[in-house]
C-alpha cells in the first residue's frame, strides 16, 4: 500500500478529529475543493470508500496514530 503525503496526513487528522471539509479548508487556508481532492486522494491510496472508513484503515495501517486524534473534553461536550 502507498503512504500518504503529510499534507493528506494532516488532512485526514482533521477529518478523524470531527471537522467538516469547510471547516478544515479555513484551518490550512485552502479552498475546500482542494480538501475535497486530498479527500478523494485519500480514499483512493487507502482503498476506503467514506471518512470514516479512511480514518479507521489509516489507524489500522500506522499512517495515523493516538496522537493525531484528540477526544474533546466535557465542557466543550456540553
Amino acid at each position: 500500500m502507498k503512504t500518504l503525503t503529510a499534507r493528506r496526513r494532516h488532512v485526514l487528522a482533521l477529518v478523524a478529529n470531527g471537522n467538516t471539509n469547510a471547516q478544515i479548508g479555513r484551518l490550512l487556508g485552502i479552498h475546500e475543493r482542494t480538501v475535497n481532492r486530498h479527500l478523494a486522494e485519500i480514499f483512493q491510496v487507502l482503498g476506503a470508500r467514506d471518512r470514516a472508513n479512511a480514518v479507521a484503515i489509516a489507524l489500522v495501517a500506522g499512517e495515523l496514530g493516538p496522537q493525531h486524534i484528540h477526544m474533546p473534553t466535557q465542557e466543550a461536550a456540553a
